[in-house]
């Protein structure tokens, strides 16, 4: 009796359903990610650009919200393409992005200076060539696939 006659997946399944071979391919998933990082990158502007004129977590709230939701979206549709790219060049830039983040939230006095270099690596990691941005640190080399 094989897995898929006890209705278990087998650890290969899921590691296939995990880390496919080449990244998932969803029709929908450009036009929406242009969307999303359009809407992400207006509302981190309004959080980052309302800092230095002391605009509280009140006054921000709607942007911070907006701003979280468009991430959390962005980073979901990756890693449904797959979950490889926590450890290639792009994902390891959006982990040290949110890593800053976490300091500027546990460190407030020290906020907006965490959120510019947050906003610097995900500008960074958005445009670097894809030879960095499909960089494997796990497989020690550029993962090619085509766009």
């Amino acid at each position: 009796m094989d897995s898929s006659d006890t209705g278990r997946s087998s650890p290969r399944t899921l590691r296939t359903l995990l880390f496919p071979e080449r990244p998932r391919f969803f029709p929908w998933a450009r036009p929406v990610q242009l969307f999303l990082r359009s809407v992400h990158i207006a509302a981190m502007a309004l959080v980052v650009g309302g800092l230095p004129f002391g605009a509280g977590f009140e006054a921000l709230r709607g942007p911070i919200l907006v701003t979280i939701a468009s991430g959390i979206l962005l980073f979901g549709i990756d890693l449904a393409r797959d979950l490889g790219i926590l450890v290639q060049g792009s994902g390891v830039a959006v982990l040290v992005k949110l890593a800053l983040l976490g300091l500027g939230a546990f460190q407030p006095a020290h906020r907006l200076p965490w959120y510019l270099a947050a906003t610097l690596v995900a500008s960074v990691g958005s445009h670097m060539t894809g030879a960095w941005r499909h960089f494997s640190f796990v497989q020690w080399k550029v993962l090619r696939y085509p766009d």
